[in-house]
């Protein structure tokens, strides 16, 4: 089954109120990621890699000696507990648990008390297996360069934090999708993981070409003060609600600029932090935004009107509907509701990524 997800049009032409700006338009796929059950063989959020059966699985070598976050379950108990607030909220009158949900909470419960009495965290000293964050074939995101004859790329992550940033540290893997004859039916998981919002729901994907603007902090200062221009915006005959008057900056950034959400390509989502280029360890070239992996997939209140037309209905609701936040299908969440993007060379795709949290 095919589903499609579409952003409604921009409540105003930004290059007709500034054609300043046409020459920083930027492509970018917006992912619309949604809770499915993805094959190896499609482009998906969270779901199973494509992944030869000879290739050893991706592990972490970092140290863990400083992670205790106190959270103390597996991949495997994270999806659990979420299917069981969905049922929570739907069957109210329904059993607490299920026979299946109590076993594993009785098993949870006891392998917890032997992993303290243990002492340090399992992965401490152990290579810690690296979790599946997306995979996209080049057919669905044609925005994708990759090296020489490649058409898929992979991205895990290990679910713990990592210094200096307190962020989840990234592996990328380009392969050629043909090549790959015996796939490997079951991947190793972590043990347990660092926090939930680390484990993605698997998620089938609706990919959407837009057409993106930099935020109002990556523009020149005087292309800055153009858009804070409330006159300018008066003598185009945009129609922006007077209440933006004396700001008419922050209707650009909600509105016009970079869409929210998990995306290829576009421009990087500033606001918690100040613009920070990223620059190519290997060739000092500065790198460009390859994937978005979003805390949410469109901000609370004004940030609505990038929801697609088809999640109007969702994006209005007050609360969550069955337990499930509308905005938040992939159950991510990195930082405090941020945004993790990965950024990778213009010049080599094969030349090391970097990744910031924003």
């Amino acid at each position: 089954m095919i589903f499609v997800r579409t952003t409604p049009p921009r409540p105003v032409d930004v290059t007709a109120v500034f054609p300043e700006l046409a020459p920083l338009a930027r492509p970018a796929i917006r992912l619309h990621p949604r809770p499915g059950s993805p094959s190896v063989r499609e482009s998906s959020v969270g779901g199973p890699l494509l992944w030869p059966a000879e290739e050893p699985w991706p592990h972490c070598e970092s140290s863990h000696l400083h992670v205790d976050s106190g959270f103390r379950q597996s991949p495997a108990e994270v999806r659990l507990m979420r299917r069981m607030r969905v049922r929570w909220h739907g069957d109210h009158g329904g059993p607490g648990t299920t026979p299946e949900e109590e076993a594993i909470k009785e098993r949870n419960a006891a392998m917890l008390a032997e992993r303290l009495a243990a002492g340090p965290p399992w992965p401490a000293d152990c290579p810690v297996p690296m979790l599946p964050v997306a995979q996209l074939y080049l057919r669905d995101i044609p925005l994708l360069r990759p090296p020489g004859q490649a058409d898929l790329l992979q991205i895990l992550w290990c679910p713990y934090d990592h210094d200096p940033d307190y962020k989840p540290s990234t592996a990328l893997f380009w392969r050629t999708a043909a090549a790959v004859v015996d796939i490997l039916a079951t991947p190793p998981e972590p043990y347990e993981v660092n926090y939930e919002g680390y484990v993605p729901e698997p998620c089938v994907l609706a990919p959407e070409a837009i057409t993106e603007y930099p935020d109002s902090l990556d523009l020149s200062p005087q292309m800055r003060l153009m858009v804070e221009d409330w006159s300018r915006w008066q003598a185009a005959g945009a129609d922006v609600d007077s209440s933006y008057a004396d700001c008419p900056r922050d209707f650009y950034d909600i509105h016009l600029a970079d869409a929210p959400g998990w995306k290829v390509g576009g421009w990087p989502p500033w606001g918690r932090t100040d613009p920070n280029p990223r620059y190519c360890t290997v060739c000092d070239v500065q790198m460009v935004p390859l994937l978005t992996i979003a805390s949410g997939e469109w901000d609370g209140g004004e940030g609505h009107s990038w929801a697609p037309h088809e999640d109007q209905a969702a994006a209005n609701t007050v609360g969550h509907c069955c337990g499930q936040c509308p905005s938040q299908p992939t159950k991510v969440e990195v930082g405090s509701t941020d945004s993790m993007q990965i950024y990778v060379c213009p010049t080599s795709p094969e030349h090391p990524h970097t990744d910031l949290i924003q």
